[in-house]
């Protein structure tokens, strides 16, 4: 409001008694002895007059304009504080009575300001009152008499009045707003106004006077901090924050009423006095001021940042997404905002820069307390019943609600464990920078033993920490992280039992006492020769659920048998490999050429490139593991598990087809006779050594994968697993976890990334080598029967002499056919024995330089090249 109404009211009397005087061009006389009753009878009638004049405007402005003022007193304690003022009107109604020809002037209507309702705004306690006029849009008829013309003590008496206004955030009559000042901008009102007074006042007053309209401007500036902060964008911490400073400034009002009653019963009050009264609360407001305008700058309030970063911007995109996936605009804005843990944070940090200062440290600490009440709340939920209560995105951990637990079966990248949680850096409060990590994995940990029944949401919390400067603060988090850890464990390793999964997935992907898979490839031969995409799966998954069961086999026995699928995937081992450890920029954190990491449906090959393979090398196992286990053996973990079956199930294959050849040498006709054409005995010579070479080749290389790298690093891995479980059985109570459940995780993920690495499967150029070796191996083998009958064509006395009725004998004699034989078992001879050497050359290379255990595969290999000019046993220094 521009100026209290019954001052108004008052001040504008005495104006016009004064100035309706000096109008009429006379000056005052003194009162004579016979006038004195008719001067007293007019005065009567006058001040009559002007209480009715001024109840009426009184009434007028009480119903258009809204007083915020809590400080109300009656007229009569009004005069008595200002006895001294008003001991002059007397003589200027009398002068102004005995004035010469009164001047009429033309009555103006009274000023009625109107005040409005100003639409709801998500803070449920801002004012919804329009903003009072300004007292410089007030008639002439309302203004106060000028300073100039009061006595230093009436000044001062004014002057206290005004500051009493003033202090509460309204103008006085003698103290107005700056022109500078808008109440109706925003940016004004969270800076605060300035003020002015106006000319006339003694100069001895005026020095206080100005030292002290700080208050005032940082009182209404905190008024209007309150009243956006309190919206319901910036979250329960400035919320809360809030509330503490409102509650101060509550204080600070009775302080104000407790110095206007010392002003209307104390004739000692001077403004030296309300100056050392208000000096502590002085310094508080400038506390609480210089914070507002921290947090207003950090939420880009009352600075405009247009030359945001992109970073920013890059940084809000996953928040933008997510929350149009959840079908919310929170976030959707990628507005800068100093909520949550960042709001903590800034109080902190002033905390600590002002720790010098006594006041301000207890100022500080009571608001970091009261703000940090709800932020500990969401702490609480989240660290003993795995649940986020987050509806304003403030607390350090982010949920996306958008990855839900039903796409662990399609999840490539582990984004439920890895992004369903995480950490929101930026609202991380500085108490909990040092846990923040034990923070995340408490709650997840707990989340995952909450969805399966594990924890009770429904009890109540008791004797936890509120406030982050509770002593068992930090002890709270460290006894939540290891309950959390030890129940995750128990639940994944005794309740579920892990350790039995991991054994019965070691059976059916690593072909462990495969007796049964030996069995299910005999009986499925016939329709794994088809082309992949002519595969029956069903017949496959009867044939397979047969053998599964069959009495004696060590899956028979297996209580998760039923887990196990048939699958066919169209696409080759070797192409889709090389395709994934040529992709760039899937992990950031991997090593090039390494699949260590993930798998994603993304970097899957396109199917065309293997159109032609047949049902051996399409044919892989699927596992449906039960959650939680599932968030151990992930879709991207259970990935690798596939990978290193298809790499086996090729050997094991190659290994049958060579076998067959072996068994076709030494049982064909063509074969086991002696020619007498030396070329021919030669060329067969030539052929069972390169068959034995391969076949030693394909053997060795099986024994190295499943002997020396698969089960040493199993044993490894079990080890460690069985520890483990032992730590948690013994430790349970224990405040001090051992082992972790991501330790556990990232051991099994080593364990297949280790046997990936060591089978040669994640780097393209022995993956190039490795399937042009085995190409040539299987092209050999499928070969034979071409090579008998060849073989049967090109020998004169094996089709002269008929010394059999089968097929093979019956061929005409053909002398060109020993030249093509000898042509193509040269080239099949060059090829396996060029690559060989050159994957015995890499892998001496890398034996050096990246892994040791190359030199025993180099070792095992060179047996299949021995005798052989040009290619030695290869060098170990």
């Amino acid at each position: 409001m521009a100026s209290h109404p019954s001052r108004s009211a008052s001040t504008a009397e005495r104006r016009t008694t004064s100035a309706s005087t000096y109008a009429a061009g006379s000056r005052p006389r003194v009162p004579s002895s016979n006038d004195t009753s008719d001067r007293k009878q007019r005065g009567e009638r006058g001040e009559r007059n002007g209480n009715e004049q001024k109840k009426n405007t009184i009434t007028r402005e009480t119903v258009s304009v809204r007083t915020r003022s809590p400080l109300k007193h009656t007229s009569e304690s009004r005069v008595n504080a200002r006895k001294g003022k008003e001991s002059d009107k007397p003589l200027r109604a009398s002068a102004t009575t005995s004035a010469p020809g009164p001047k009429k002037t033309e009555e103006k209507p009274p000023w009625n300001p109107q005040a409005s309702l100003i639409p709801h705004t998500s803070a449920p306690l801002s004012s919804r009152i329009s903003v009072p006029p300004l007292a410089s849009s007030a008639p002439q008829s309302l203004e106060a008499q000028p300073l100039s013309e009061l006595s230093l003590e009436s000044q001062e008496v004014s002057i206290i009045e005004d500051l009493l206004f003033v202090f509460m955030g309204f103008e006085g009559s003698y103290i107005r707003y700056a022109d500078s000042y808008n109440p109706k901008e925003e940016k004004d009102r969270l800076m605060g106004p300035s003020f002015c007074i106006l000319p006339g006042l003694d100069p001895s007053l005026r020095d206080l006077t100005e030292s002290m309209l700080k208050m005032a401007t940082q009182y209404s500036a905190l008024e209007a901090f309150i009243e956006v902060q309190s919206r319901e964008e910036f979250g329960a911490v400035n919320h809360a924050l809030c509330a503490a400073v409102r509650k101060l400034l509550k204080d600070y009002l009775i302080l104000m009423a407790q110095l206007e009653h010392q002003m209307l019963t104390n004739t000692s009050f001077t403004l030296h006095v309300l100056n050392l009264h208000t000096k502590p609360t002085s310094h508080m407001l400038f506390q609480l001021y210089s914070l507002g305008l921290e947090l207003l700058k950090a939420n880009n309030i009352l600075e405009d940042e247009l030359d945001d970063s992109l970073d920013e911007t890059d940084g809000n995109i996953e928040d933008i997404l997510e929350s149009l996936r959840e079908g919310g605009g929170q976030g959707a804005t990628g507005k800068k905002m100093c909520k949550g843990g960042s709001t903590l944070g800034l109080i902190t940090k002033r905390l600590a820069s002002l720790s010098g200062d006594p006041a301000a440290r207890t100022l500080l600490t009571t608001l970091l307390r009261e703000a940090s009440r709800p932020y500990m709340a969401m702490l609480n939920e989240w660290l003993h019943h795995g649940g986020i209560k987050d509806p304003h995105a403030e607390f350090l951990i982010k949920e996306q609600k958008s990855i839900k637990r039903e796409r662990l079966d399609h999840d490539y990248t582990d984004e439920y464990w890895e992004k369903r949680y995480t950490i929101r850096d930026n609202l991380v409060p500085p108490q909990l920078a040092a846990v923040k990590d034990k923070v995340l994995l408490a709650g997840k940990y707990l989340n995952v033993v909450r969805e399966c029944g594990g924890v009770d949401v429904s009890k109540t919390l008791q004797d936890v920490p509120t406030t982050f400067d509770d002593p068992s603060f930090l002890d709270n988090v460290n006894s939540a992280y290891a309950y959390a850890n030890s129940s995750l464990l128990e639940l994944l390793l005794t309740t579920h039992a892990l350790p039995a999964r991991l054994r019965s997935l070691k059976h059916y992907f690593f072909l462990d006492r495969s007796d049964f898979f030996t069995y299910f490839l005999e009986l499925s031969t016939s329709e794994l020769k088809k082309p992949a995409k002519h595969v029956n799966i069903g017949k496959l998954q009867s044939l397979l659920d047969i053998v599964l069961r069959q009495p004696g086999s060590v899956a028979a026995e297996d209580p998760f048998k039923d887990d196990v699928k048939v699958q066919m995937n169209e696409t080759g081992l070797t192409n889709w490999l090389i395709k994934i450890v040529n992709v760039t920029g899937l992990d950031q954190d991997a090593a090039p050429g390494t699949i260590s990491n993930y798998f994603t449906p993304a970097a899957q090959p396109n199917a065309a490139d293997d159109k032609d393979i047949i049902g051996f090398d399409a044919l892989v196992l699927d596992y449906s593991m039960p959650f939680p286990l599932s968030l151990v053996v992930s879709r991207v973990t259970l990935t690798r598990y596939q990978v290193l079956f298809r790499y086996l199930l090729s050997l094991r294959h190659l290994e049958t087809l060579l076998v067959g050849s072996w068994m076709n040498h030494s049982k064909g006709v063509s074969w086991k006779h002696r020619s007498s054409n030396p070329k021919i005995e030669l060329w067969k010579r030539k052929a069972w050594t390169l068959r034995a070479r391969m076949l030693c080749f394909v053997q060795q290389l099986l024994y190295y994968c499943t002997a020396e790298v698969i089960e040493p690093n199993w044993q490894s891995l079990m080890s460690r697993l069985d520890a483990q479980n032992e730590d948690t059985k013994a430790g349970e109570g224990d405040s001090k976890a051992k082992r972790t459940v991501d330790e556990l995780m990232q051991d099994h993920v080593d364990f297949l990334a280790t046997c990936l690495k060591e089978c040669m499967l994640t780097n393209s150029k022995l993956l190039r080598i490795n399937s042009k070796i085995l190409a040539t191996c299987t092209w050999f083998a499928n070969y034979t029967a071409s090579f008998s009958r060849y073989l049967a064509a090109a020998d004169s006395q094996l089709s002269a002499n008929n010394l059999s009725k089968t097929a093979a004998s019956q061929q005409q004699y053909d002398p060109a056919k020993l030249d093509t034989l000898i042509d193509l078992l040269g080239k099949y001879e060059d090829n396996f024995t060029r690559h060989l050497k050159v994957l015995l050359d890499a892998l001496n290379y890398l034996a050096a330089t990246e892994t040791v255990v190359f030199l025993s595969l180099c070792s095992r290999l060179s047996t299949a090249s021995e005798g052989l000019p040009g290619v030695g046993v290869p060098s170990f220094g």
